[in-house]
């Protein structure tokens, strides 16, 4: 009987995804290994390996197929000797997870282990030619107006990753660009401009995985957590100086790095949460989680939406620990190539708008967390020291936190030991 291939949970919290694409056709042969698909997730677009060979028998879920769930039958593989009269049974047939089902391969773009003679990246089938290349590689030559044709692929079956687009960009490689549908993950193609009497010109834009999940977590976490908001400014004067001086030491090369006041604020409040550990928690129907280490959730912004790669242990790590991780996870946060487990569970979440100018704003929560600081821009104020006037530099931050987990007493003890450290930079380095 044909192997049912099922939708695949590429993370632990993936109830359903969007088939983004198929990469094999009805007819065509399967060796173990070999992509069969894009799966794209609420965080990122993943690419789906098979574990069995044969041969395509029957696409059951067509390109492009949004709300899919997990353990939904979306093919038939038929083995050697079968043939296609049994796919209707099989197709029919109540789900079996089993080893069957594909694996998810690395986040789409991971140069493969071993790198076999280069082939064109265009192959003939059906008539038709096709550019096997990863998302990221698409992704890529798309940004740089490469066009996929021209390129040879190194990974296996000519199949063009990150590191052939790298290297034409060395090279210089003619860039041409070509029409083609939009990169997978990529924000979706808005539809024709529609005018009705009465209401101004607009166009629809569909849906992407990554938004209706951004859309159902924060509408939950606004309805069942009890949001309440407390805001303190900080002097920041000292954190520059400290910050400029510690940049201009620091070495070139590998061992090198380059402070941000976000290094000093993810610093702070891991310390802060350290010093008060009831800030720490989240909320369950059983009982108050307190958690034994700070793992800071850090709000970047990507295409499609907001993704909060995890700064883990980061009371236990220096400053520019923190900054070179956080500089790496947020560039493959960008490139949609990070791991479930690299942007889930954090215990604490921090979101920066300073770099925007924004001098204070509350942020929502993100749940389960108990607590999210929001980071306003620093800026110069008049201040009064000593029952006289002066001009500091300061930062308002506004800490939002579930009220079912933390009292209002002990928000305002987290922000005083924030404010401290922040105000003592040197407090941290101890």
């Amino acid at each position: 009987m044909p192997t049912q291939i099922l939708m695949p949970a590429l993370s632990p919290t993936m109830t359903e995804g969007k088939l983004s694409k198929w990469l094999k056709k009805e007819g065509e042969e399967v060796r173990a290994g070999d992509a069969l698909a894009e799966i794209e997730t609420d965080k990122a677009t993943m690419e789906v390996e098979a574990v069995d060979e044969g041969t395509i028998g029957k696409l059951l879920v067509a390109e492009g197929t949004d709300g899919v769930k997990v353990n939904t039958p979306i093919a038939l593989l038929l083995a050697e000797g079968e043939d296609a009269e049994s796919l209707t049974a099989a197709a029919t047939a109540p789900p079996k997870p089993a080893h069957s089902a594909p694996q998810a391969a690395a986040p789409a773009a991971a140069a493969p282990a071993a790198k076999p003679a280069p082939q064109p990246a265009a192959e003939r089938g059906n008539g038709q030619d096709r550019v096997v290349a990863s998302p990221l590689a698409r992704r890529m030559a798309q940004q740089a107006g490469l066009d996929l044709a021209n390129l040879r692929g190194s990974g296996p079956h000519g199949r063009i990753v990150r590191t052939d687009i790298e290297a034409a960009l060395a090279k210089g490689a003619p860039a041409p660009p070509r029409a083609a549908a939009a990169a997978p993950g990529a924000a979706a193609r808005p539809a024709a401009m529609v005018e009705l009497p009465g209401t101004a010109p607009y166009q629809e834009v569909p849906h992407s995985s990554m938004r209706k999940i951004i859309a159902r977590r924060l509408t939950e976490a606004k309805q069942q957590q009890p949001h309440f908001y407390i805001t303190i400014d900080c002097e920041i004067d000292a954190l520059l100086k400290a910050r400029q001086e510690l940049n201009a030491r620091a070495p070139e090369g590998k061992g090198g790095y380059k402070l941000s006041v976000n290094d000093f604020v993810i610093r702070a409040a891991a310390l802060a949460l350290r010093k008060v550990p009831a800030a720490n928690a989240s909320w369950t129907e059983e009982a108050v989680r307190l958690y034994a280490r700070a793992d800071i959730s850090v709000a970047v912004a990507i295409p499609n939406g907001l993704i909060t790669p995890v700064i883990r242990g980061a009371d236990h790590k220096g400053l520019a620990e923190i900054s070179n991780e956080m500089k790496e996870l947020a560039a493959r946060a960008r490139e949609g190539k990070l791991k479930p487990e690299e942007y889930q569970g954090g215990t604490f979440s921090i979101s920066n708008l300073g770099m925007y100018g924004i001098r204070e704003f509350a942020a929502v929560l993100n749940p389960p967390q108990g607590a999210i600081l929001a980071v306003g821009a620093g800026e110069q104020r008049a201040i009064v020291k000593e029952g006289a006037l002066a001009i500091a530099t300061v930062m308002s931050c506004t800490l939002s936190v579930d009220h079912r987990v933390v009292d209002g007493a002990i928000g305002a003890e987290f922000l005083a030991a924030y404010k401290k450290l922040i105000e003592d930079p040197l407090t941290m380095l101890l």
